[in-house]
């Protein structure tokens, strides 16, 4: 079998931004050599029809990127939402085309904050009912008493960047902040204020609630007719977070019974809603999606994530990636190495093994301290090698993992520890049997130091035209092979033999030029395989 090894570079030379984000986002992008095209307003079969000319894609909350636009394109590499949240992107339709999907995280922080406690605010003193009323040529102020928010108590359910702002904020008008997080420590929201609980000793004790989680499986209808039950009589609750989060029709019952005291909502499950009753309800406060809606924010996340895309393109580093956290330690020359290191060992136990396939089990494991961060790249470009056919769906980096796991592949890693020497083995289980490698790097290039218990005299440098064997140890067989590679018009150019081995030895022959006819070897050969690296 033939196989060329070739890492690919992020290239981005045309991008479509498919919504109006702000001025400076071409601007950068632009001055760092990538064309932008602005095409906004576009409706899914428009979309459809035009992203299979770009590499990337920068959207806001109105695009949806579903797996029809992602299936469409084939050019795309990064998908980029200028503010939080990706849930108007198809992110495992796009993680499994080895796509990029990045986001601004805190872009929008201080103005989705500042909303947050203006809602809040208004919450408390029924500012816009009253304002609507002295429109109306009313003069009603027993109607609208309101309630101090000093000494009350803000639950805070989700303490990422927007939940702290919004703590810190709230603190100065003398609430208690509580909160729950699944994943920030409570020592850390200790030191801003904010008593970290579960959500079950949360509900009862709060005066108001805030939402600040994504919405997931595990956050929709987080707030339901259950959880309203276990809540003080008369809570009052915000989100601007995403609609969703708080269940609308057990919002509604809150309202209805009195349970929830009043709602301010900057966000629907549906936008526009449709259904109008909650946003006509008396207690309710609406807003139309405006948590980014502030010039600072928008010039933030436009720049954020024009920067994040030049930075990722020029190779500085990757910033904002929610389905390819593998690169962010990949932007380094000394990960270049490693990477290219392992696509060639999957390179090459791929071609060792290609009668024998499918392949169902993988074992990578690390060595060396200086290998330590490395592990998960390492595995992904290790099955980005072994998965790499030569089709136009080229494995990469990011979609590595997931389509070994669609394939049925079982990937496992290790690293050991307390080795001065940096090395990669990996192991695949092919129908029963076992084949290994083990590689490094010296001197900046990859260099293949063992392979099936077949230890090289002189290791491999993984470059150029690689032509692999096992073949039964002879003094004729070099000599015989020499005549053969002649005849053939290919020059050898090195030739690797191994100074100890288990079983038959493996060798390796570097030739100046791909051999045409693999099987004419047989007759010197038990199994061959040949390789571009």
């Amino acid at each position: 079998m033939r196989y060329n090894c070739k890492m690919a570079p992020i290239s981005i030379k045309r991008i479509l931004i498919s919504e109006s984000v702000d001025s400076c986002c071409m601007k950068i992008l632009q001055e760092n050599g990538i064309q932008v095209i602005e095409k906004p307003n576009m409706n899914k079969d428009d979309l459809i029809a035009e992203i299979k000319d770009y590499d990337g894609l920068v959207v806001r909350s109105a695009t949806k990127v579903t797996a029809d636009v992602i299936n469409a394109a084939s050019n795309l590499k990064v998908i980029g939402r200028a503010g939080t949240g990706v849930d108007n992107v198809d992110v495992d339709a796009s993680t499994k085309k080895g796509i990029i999907v990045m986001n601004t995280p805190s872009g929008n922080t201080i103005s989705a904050a500042e909303l947050t406690c203006t809602l809040l605010m208004s919450l408390s003193r029924h500012v816009p009912q009253a304002v609507m009323s002295m429109k109306a040529g009313n003069w009603d102020r027993k109607k609208f008493m309101g309630a101090e928010m000093y000494g009350k108590i803000l639950g805070i359910v989700g303490l990422g960047r927007i939940g702290k702002e919004v703590a810190s904020r709230m603190q100065s008008f003398g609430m208690k902040t509580i909160g729950y997080d699944p994943i920030t420590p409570p020592e850390v929201t200790a030191s801003w204020g904010v008593e970290q609980m579960s959500l079950e000793e949360l509900w009862p004790r709060c005066d108001y609630i805030t939402v600040h989680t994504p919405l997931m499986p595990s956050t929709t209808g987080l707030l339901n007719d259950a959880t309203f039950a276990k809540c003080k009589k008369g809570v009052k609750v915000v989100n601007c977070a995403r609609g969703g989060i708080i269940d609308e029709a057990a919002l509604l019952r809150a309202l209805e019974s009195g349970q929830c005291g009043g709602a301010g909502l900057d966000v629907f499950v549906e936008e526009p809603p449709k259904d109008r009753v909650l946003v006509n309800h008396p207690n309710v406060i609406t807003c139309p999606h405006l948590g980014a809606s502030t010039k600072e924010a928008q010039a933030r996340c436009g720049q954020d994530i024009a920067l994040q895309i030049v930075d990722m393109v020029k190779g500085k580093c990757l910033v904002g990636a929610v389905n390819a956290q593998v690169l962010a330690s990949t932007f380094s020359p000394e990960s270049h190495q490693w990477i290219r290191l392992g696509e060639a060992i999957g390179a090459v136990l791929k071609s060792c093994t290609t009668s024998k396939q499918p392949f169902n089990q993988v074992q990578i494991t690390t060595q060396g301290d200086s290998l330590k961060a490395s592990s998960s790249y390492m595995t992904s470009a290790v099955i980005v090698g072994l998965l790499t056919d030569g089709s136009k769906s080229r494995p990469n980096l990011v979609n590595a993992l997931s389509l070994a796991k669609e394939s049925g592949i079982t990937v496992t890693r290790n690293h050991s520890e307390g080795l001065t020497e940096s090395a990669c083995v990996v192991e695949i289980s092919v129908n029963g049997s076992c084949y290994r490698a083990t590689g490094s790097v010296q001197g900046g290039v990859p260099i293949l130091l063992e392979l099936n218990r077949s230890v090289f005299r002189q290791p491999v440098s993984l470059t150029g035209n690689l032509l692999f064997f096992k073949a039964a140890s002879s003094p004729l067989l070099l000599s015989s092979l020499t005549g053969f590679l002649a005849k053939a018009g290919v020059e050898m150019e090195s030739f690797s033999a191994p100074t100890t081995c288990i079983g038959e030895p493996w060798y390796c022959v570097g030739l100046a030029s791909l051999l045409g006819d693999l099987g004419a070897l047989k007759p010197l050969v038990q199994e061959a395989a040949m390789l571009s690296v």
